[in-house]
């Protein structure tokens, strides 16, 4: 953090207290003073900072030392040349008092001795059990593998998926490297036909729980996932499989702050899907659902509260001319979850919370029993999205009683970024909640 702040590297500042405060990005916003979309684009490096103003609003807002933001580069003090506080105390070396030409060559060459050092102590640091260190390496540092028996494949995706709806994110990172590997190897041997169209199909199922737990994670390598799900998925020329590649993708699009974007290309997809059938099968219809619920809620993450209404209101009918009971669960081998009407009121309580009127999801949260819902993930899903709407009413109780409930539930979904910020805001309310401290020490949240 402080070579980063020394460099003004405000992207690498922003992902260095993010990761270590668990604090989201809308957050982090609130304490800077900026949109979560510029949050977002900073962070990605599509923006640079710049102005002195913002730059004092980030410092001021994260209570950074004034004089670790610097135009020139902090020197790294070794061991026998450091004060009690890290800040060199020796002398200047005599490097340092040369020529002015000679002094930018040594800078410069002790900046990139220092960005190799750097380098390899991340490379190591990649190397620990962290939940992030298997998406990096299924992207970047993909592992070899040799091809498989379809059938095996088609049961290790399942197990994986599995290992998803039970909110079991650390053994699914732990499996996602081989499984990425060994999927793309089996895909790559089939020559043609439909062979190798499930090839694809199976690769991009692959993708799509890699970007469903990078999602999870708040881990930017989801737009790397998301978009080779995609790729994958028109390949095989399967709808389904296109629907639910789709839907991640827009999921990502949507959380790097072009919801109205991610909202229209759902409903676009879940058109495709239903117009070409007079009468599509329920299977076709519960993929259309999915997408119109995930576009009213993107929808109305950008604010567009007509255009939300509507999508989940279209979501709804849908639903209804499903002609049959929907099976909890019967989806699970393309999307976290089917197409029910405890979903269908559960994005209602979300997308209520997105439009600042979290009164209006109290009587959809009424409607759902955490106990009757498929999987720990989706009653995880429930308690977070009914979690939120007590905390934008203002009822940190029962803020608290939700949170607590995923710790019976699906403990692992605690580690999310977004759940930790909460947990820390309940941490400084002006309530009295008992356990509140271990609580959040329990789950890493920033006391």
């Amino acid at each position: 953090m402080r070579q980063a702040l020394a460099d003004r590297d405000i992207a690498a500042v922003f992902r260095h207290y993010r990761r270590h405060t668990g604090t989201s990005q809308t957050r982090l916003g609130a304490l800077t003073g900026l949109a979560q979309s510029d949050i977002s684009a900073i962070e990605r490096g599509v923006r640079r900072v710049t102005s002195a103003e913002v730059l004092d609003r980030i410092t001021n807002g994260l209570d950074i030392p004034q004089h670790l933001l610097s135009r020139t580069r902090v020197q790294a003090p070794t061991p026998a040349d450091t004060s009690t506080h890290g800040v060199p105390t020796g002398p200047p070396s005599p490097t340092s008092v040369g020529s002015p030409a000679h002094a930018r060559h040594q800078e410069d060459a002790m900046r990139r001795r220092n960005l190799i050092a750097g380098a390899v102590a991340l490379s190591a640091g990649m190397l620990t059990p962290t939940p992030a260190a298997p998406l990096e390496q299924t992207v970047f540092e993909p592992l070899p593998a040799r091809p498989v028996p379809p059938s095996d494949l088609a049961q290790a995706l399942t197990r994986a998926r599995a290992a998803f709806a039970a909110a079991r994110y650390s053994a699914l990172g732990a499996a996602l490297p081989r499984l990425v590997a060994s999927a793309e190897a089996t895909r790559d041997q089939q020559a043609a036909g439909r062979a190798r169209d499930q090839g694809h199909a199976d690769v991009a199922r692959a993708y799509v729980l890699a970007t469903e737990l990078a999602v999870k994670q708040h881990s930017p390598v989801a737009w790397t996932t998301s978009d080779r799900a995609l790729h994958a998925a028109r390949a095989s020329g399967q709808p389904h499989v296109i629907a639910a590649a789709a839907r991640m993708a827009a999921i990502t699009q949507r959380r790097a702050g072009q919801a109205a974007e991610a909202a229209a290309f759902l409903s676009r997809t879940a058109l495709a899907l239903t117009d070409d059938h007079g009468d599509p099968p329920a299977a076709t219809l519960d993929a259309a659902v999915i997408l119109l619920l995930t576009a009213g809620y993107s929808a109305a993450v950008a604010g567009h509260r007509t255009s939300a209404l509507a999508l989940l209101d279209e979501a709804d009918e849908t639903l209804r001319r499903i002609a049959r009971t929907p099976r909890p669960g019967s989806d699970g081998i393309l999307f976290a979850h089917g197409a029910t009407p405890a979903e269908a009121a559960m994005y209602r309580i979300s997308s209520y919370n997105a439009l600042g009127t979290p009164d209006d999801g109290i009587s959809y949260a009424r409607r759902i029993k955490p106990t009757s819902l498929p999987t720990p993930e989706r009653a995880a899903r429930y308690l977070t999205d009914t979690g939120r709407m007590w905390a934008r009413i203002g009822d940190a109780p029962k803020t608290y009683a939700a949170l607590r409930a995923i710790e019976r539930t699906a403990p692992e979904e605690l580690q999310r970024p977004a759940l930790r910020s909460l947990t820390t805001d309940l941490l400084h309310a002006p309530h009295h909640l008992a356990g509140i401290r271990a609580f959040a020490t329990r789950h890493g949240a920033y006391l």
